[in-house]
């Protein structure tokens, strides 16, 4: 079994996108470490032939969930902005009317898109995230990604 290390750096930033899409930027990196301590302590038990990825992609979902209720016990902050990480580092960075225009969207088609278009996860790993069928999965993330383009239209003039 290859090092956990080389599993983080290879698969860090896909981990993060994920995070970011389901929980916003905010607690991405929350649920991000939490992630990657969890599949920590399970690693040793992965079998050799698992897709390393859709299980992080796995862990990712149930841990942002966690993030995502526990956000919601918590007060909201204000007055100050959490720092950012620089813009080159993540593409969410670059672009936050996506993102925005992605917290918009409803869960089911906001994990949809994320674990599919971001992740590259099949719809039928992405139904047993999401606890329906691929089919389910797949409308999902085509109705998330038809919302999308009209919460953000390609600019035709560029």
């Amino acid at each position: 079994m290859r090092p956990f290390e080389d599993v983080v750096a290879e698969h860090g930033a896909t981990v993060l996108r994920v995070c970011r899409a389901v929980v916003g930027p905010v607690d991405a990196e929350d649920a991000w470490s939490e992630t990657f301590l969890s599949a920590l302590r399970a690693y040793p038990e992965l079998p050799a032939d698992a897709n390393v990825e859709a299980w992080l992609v796995t862990i990712a979902h149930r841990r942002a969930l966690d993030v995502g209720r526990a956000r919601s016990r918590r007060p909201v902050p204000v007055d100050t902005l959490p720092d950012r990480p620089d813009s080159r580092a993540d593409p969410a960075a670059r672009d936050r009317d996506v993102w925005a225009a992605l917290q918009l969207l409803p869960t089911k088609q906001r994990q949809a898109v994320a674990y599919h278009h971001i992740a590259g996860l099949p719809y039928a790993e992405i139904a047993e995230l999401l606890g329906n069928s691929p089919d389910a999965a797949r409308r999902a993330a085509a109705d998330g990604i038809k919302a999308l383009r009209k919460l953000y239209p390609k600019d035709e003039s560029a």
